[in-house]
């Protein structure tokens, strides 16, 4: 594979290079990634390269900006990272990034301009691939998904041709490519509508542990009837060594949500309460995620419901050994059709669940308890992008959904020449 390095202006690193182990690595460093090469593309010529060879040597590759949602599905393949594909562009409330953009470059320019892309709590996602496969916003009950907001996207087909797709140039195409993942061509860049925020207000509220039933109360009685504009997510969080909390997040679209959250501050004896206007740019301190690579495993389950029996599960007992349990409210714009729609599957279920842990045994079991007691509340599905090691893509789909993509796969792509972190052929 040493010829490689004469086809691509960026970076090749083989088996025993230095660096290379480095630069397999995903997000999650619980995932292993054994792969063939790893090659840092410089441009869009680079990307063309990469799948004319692999597709004249019978390989796979698997593009990853940063390695985010890595299922450790990479076994013989290039590791194509398309991170130093950069720069953020802004005409007219549309946006314009590379591959390798962070939703936290596009909310620092598009926050002067009162405007905000569709991000989701952590600034150093890559706004390709959360996108591919649907991107689930703080403001998605207000906009939608962040694919909703594409309008184009150009990309290297397994051809290795340069394209760029549109509804007009490749209607099926550019289906696919809004919600059903990264198999069907390697996106260079993304073009996509920002949204008015002229103003913000959001922050989190956190208590003691010992609250978590009172404010999953309050949390119930918010949501209940929430408006579009206020998103509002429930929180256990048990940091190695140190007490639990519960913690309320909110994002409203607005400069004041009025009474809307008076229930929380009904609860009574919180022990910090972050909450204010703050600019879009600012939107990631609301969750204060860590912004380095770590390892972990999770767990994902839509709700059909919220009532006194599930909200027992959820907060009735402590979570450990797990790290967090996070409650997301859903509905809205989410949950609507949208005409011209692309293949991210619209979420009717109210409520989303996700679990966090450290690898082990323990959580391992405690993950899977909490998975079997949400059995008789939940659908089976979960959004593309939680999708964890383990599970297929066909738990993002529809079955209608799904054979579609399926279709699309092996008529444009029949050698398999691109691989998705959760192929719609597995």
């Amino acid at each position: 594979m040493n010829e490689l390095r004469n086809m691509t202006a960026g970076p090749v690193l083989l088996p025993g290079d230095d660096g290379f182990d480095q630069a397999r690595r995903p997000w999650n460093l619980a995932v292993d990634q054994q792969v063939r090469a790893v090659v840092e593309a410089a441009d869009a010529d680079d990307v063309a390269a990469v799948i004319g060879y692999a597709r004249l040597h019978g390989l796979a590759v698997t593009a990853q900006p940063s390695g985010h949602g890595a299922s450790g599905d990479t076994e013989g393949t290039i590791l194509l990272r398309t991170g130093r594909l950069g720069g953020v562009e802004i005409r007219d409330g549309v946006a314009r990034v590379g591959a390798g953009v962070k939703w936290g470059e596009v909310l620092a320019a598009a926050s002067p301009l009162g405007l905000t892309g569709l991000a989701g709590s952590s600034p150093v996602v890559s706004v390709t691939g959360y996108t591919l496969g649907g991107g689930l916003s703080w403001f998605s009950r207000k906009y939608g998904f962040a694919a909703d907001s594409v309008r184009a996207v150009e990309a290297v087909d397994a051809d290795g041709g340069r394209v760029r797709v549109t509804a007009e140039r490749d209607p099926e195409l550019f289906w696919a490519l809004r919600g059903g993942g990264g198999d069907f061509a390697i996106v260079t860049a993304l073009e996509f509508d920002l949204h008015p925020a002229p103003t913000l207000y959001g922050g989190r509220i956190i208590w003691p542990a010992d609250r978590a039933e009172h404010v999953m109360a309050a949390f119930r009685e918010v949501t209940a009837d929430a408006p579009e504009e206020l998103s509002v997510w429930f929180q256990l969080l048990t940091p190695p060594g140190a007490p639990g909390f519960v913690m309320a997040d909110c994002t409203y679209l607005g400069a004041d949500p009025g009474a809307l959250l008076r229930p929380f501050e009904a609860v009574g004896g919180a022990i910090a309460d972050t909450r204010r206007r703050l600019p879009v740019a600012e939107l990631a301190s609301i969750c204060d995620e860590p912004v380095d690579p770590s390892p972990g495993v999770g767990h994902t389950e839509l709700l059909t419901r919220l009532d006194d029996e599930v909200a027992g599960v959820l907060a009735g007992e402590p979570i450990e050994p797990l790290l967090a349990v996070q409650v997301r409210h859903l509905g809205g714009a989410v949950a609507r059709p949208v005409e011209g729609g692309g293949a991210v599957e619209r979420l009717a279920e109210p409520y989303l669940v996700h679990a966090l842990g450290l690898p082990s045994p323990e959580v391992a079991e405690r993950m899977e308890r909490l998975g079997k007691s949400l059995v008789p509340f939940s659908t089976g599905r979960r959004p593309f992008t939680m999708l964890h090691g383990g599970e297929q893509a066909a738990a993002a789909f529809s079955p209608e959904t799904l054979a579609r993509l399926r279709d699309l796969k092996r008529a444009r792509d029949p050698l398999s020449v691109i691989r998705s972190n959760f192929p719609v052929l597995g």
